[in-house]
């Protein structure tokens, strides 16, 4: 099966470089609302020549593609794509990718002894690939890699009060672990079963389950930031999962999933493939009231995700929703408000976070932000030494940056950007951390252009 995979990939990737995204001429004929391009039927295409082109999902032939969020989670219809798609033989095959060449100090006037800082590159490209079966069918392979375990490092970057995984023997802190090289290699497919209604069925290796919202890197409004959310290991860090079956129904837009998975996170081999084990359960609902929101409640029973701490069972409880509002072709608001905990087997804790994140892009240029509120433990943390009772810590972070589209050439956005970290530090980790330790980033980012028709 992972021979499969890798063949799937290399094909995918072969035909990203060999041909062109799709450009249509519209001086010479009016779109209709049916085409053949490339012997494939186009009809379940959408056109509006105010808004970014969007086509059916991987999921359902009943609802737009820009609804498809990572894994099978949805974002708002009303989502943009920064892509590249080419259409061939009977097969759309979509590009999406980011490249953060940036800067990274985490206590840029040294207010503790925690922060670090280096250059490095954080990026992530994935290849979509789907086909209809009959006239009630669609299959479609997903692939997602990263060349982070080069161009961050093994250990991972800088990132003041990030927790989660753990790299020779000792547990990450204060740095985001790098994701691995193969970060998604799966297929699935869906049934039409009755109007407006499907069964979709996909699998792993790795794979997302249908646990929490799109992962960070996949929201419209944390693209612009480099930098995991704080709280990822309780809202989204499941996206890389060796081992992963999904079975989901779809009304309307309600959408109900359940999957079986690996609780076992990836480990500090960024180039290999983690044993299989589908050991841990989850499920979630999804609901699109409209075009512009989308909200899911979900609900995961992972056994052992830590490998440092293997008698550890988590229960990972999240809930979100997306907005996404279109000024104009190019312009747009995008915010996702995210709750997410963890409740812990051998300690009996409950940890709680939040996240609220927005972009505003206006033409080229763009303005975000993100507020974090995290709990975590001294355990967590790896201070146990420092405070054996492991006492609960509040941390509070808030993130404002900037950046413009500086030139777009071939279908590819080029951006410079920066962005600056308010760390606001527990009263008892001062003398670590600082009481608002200041994080600062400037980039060069790579991306595709905005998908338009």
């Amino acid at each position: 099966m992972r021979t499969y995979f890798l063949l799937m990939l290399t094909l995918v990737a072969y035909s990203s470089f060999a041909q062109q995204p799709m450009k249509m001429d519209t001086t010479k004929k009016k779109p209709s609302s049916t085409m053949d391009m490339d012997g494939m039927d186009m009809g379940d295409m959408k056109m509006d020549n105010s808004k970014p082109m969007t086509m059916n999902s991987q999921y359902s032939l009943d609802i737009p593609m820009n609804r498809d969020g990572s894994g099978t989670s949805w974002v708002p219809d009303e989502t943009p794509m920064y892509a590249y798609m080419i259409p061939a033989n009977g097969w759309m095959t979509m590009i999406h990718g980011s490249f953060f060449a940036r800067y990274d100090n985490q206590d840029l006037f040294k207010k503790g002894s925690r922060g670090g800082k280096q250059f490095d590159v954080p990026d992530w490209m994935m290849a979509m690939t789907q086909h209809k079966v009959g006239s009630g069918g669609l299959f479609s392979v997903n692939t997602m890699f990263s060349f982070d375990p080069f161009l961050v490092g093994p250990g991972g970057y800088p990132l003041l009060y990030q927790t989660g995984e753990s790299y020779k023997g000792k547990k990450l802190v204060d740095t985001q672990h790098p994701h691995d090289l193969f970060a998604e290699l799966s297929v699935n497919y869906t049934q039409k079963i009755a109007k407006d209604a499907d069964l979709s069925f996909s699998f792993g290796d790795p794979g997302e389950p249908a646990l929490g919202p799109p992962v960070f890197m996949h929201r419209l409004s944390a693209m612009n930031d480099p930098d995991a959310p704080l709280g990822h290991h309780y809202q989204d860090a499941s996206h890389i999962t060796f081992g992963v079956a999904t079975l989901g129904l779809r009304i309307s837009n309600v959408k109900l999933e359940g999957s079986i998975f690996t609780g076992r996170e990836p480990d500090e081999f960024r180039y290999n493939f983690d044993p299989m084990r589908f050991d841990s359960y989850s499920v979630r609902l999804s609901y699109n009231p409209s075009k512009e929101w989308a909200l899911q409640v979900s609900n995961g029973w992972i056994k052992s995700p830590e490998a440092l701490e293997p008698l550890q069972n988590v229960i990972r409880s999240t809930a979100s929703v997306i907005h996404t509002k279109m000024l104009n072709e190019d312009s747009y608001i995008a915010t996702t408000l995210v709750y997410g905990q963890n409740h812990y087997s051998d300690n009996q804790k409950t940890l709680p976070s939040v996240l609220l994140e927005n972009s505003f892009q206006w033409h080229k240029v763009a303005i975000y932000d993100r507020y974090e509120y995290v709990s975590k433990d001294a355990d967590e943390l790896d201070l146990t030494g420092e405070f054996p009772a492991n006492p609960n810590f509040n941390i509070n972070a808030i993130t404002l940056g900037v950046n413009r589209i500086f030139s777009t050439f071939k279908q590819t956005n080029i951006t410079g950007g920066v962005q600056a970290t308010a760390n606001i530090s527990p009263t008892a980790l001062h003398s670590l951390y600082g009481s608002a330790p200041i994080g600062f980033e400037v980039y060069i980012r790579i991306t595709p252009a905005l998908l338009k028709m």
